[in-house]
């Protein structure tokens, strides 16, 4: 799973997701790019798992560019236990997503093997995507 190496501060605040993404919101890299339309937090399993399925899809051709970064951490306090007594323990890293950030990016490959492992990727994300191409994408 990703996680940062060292952090500054151990438990973070949660922060809000107003707005669209002003940076990442566009084809950098690849030729092909998945970008969200949802904010959420991504977790680095939800990551490691669409990772997974584009390269599986892929059949290892191709390069793959992971755009986000969970470098969030989110607590949770242990099951059946009563309010209060301050923030829970760290439990799993998230990334923050704002509608328009490419979330990832495909390049060496045909259009057709694309949007089908963009697919695959899709599902494994708890958000709502869109396949972009590198000649017809649109910034903002």
């Amino acid at each position: 799973m990703l996680q940062p190496t060292r952090t500054k501060y151990r438990k973070t605040h949660r922060g809000t997701m107003k707005g669209c993404a002003q940076k990442g919101n566009f084809i950098a890299f690849g030729d092909f790019g998945l970008q969200a339309l949802e904010p959420h937090w991504i977790t680095s399993a939800q990551i490691e798992a669409a990772r997974v399925a584009i390269t599986h899809a892929i059949k290892r051709g191709g390069k793959v560019w992971v755009r986000m970064f969970p470098d969030k951490s989110a607590t949770k306090k242990p099951a059946e236990t009563r309010m209060g007594k301050g923030k829970g323990a760290p439990d799993h890293w998230v990334a923050v997503v704002k509608p328009g950030k490419v979330l990832f990016e495909l390049g060496g490959v045909e259009l057709n093997l694309a949007k089908e492992a963009m697919r695959l990727a899709a599902h494994k994300l708890p958000i709502k995507t869109r396949f972009l191409s590198r000649d017809e994408q649109v910034v903002g």
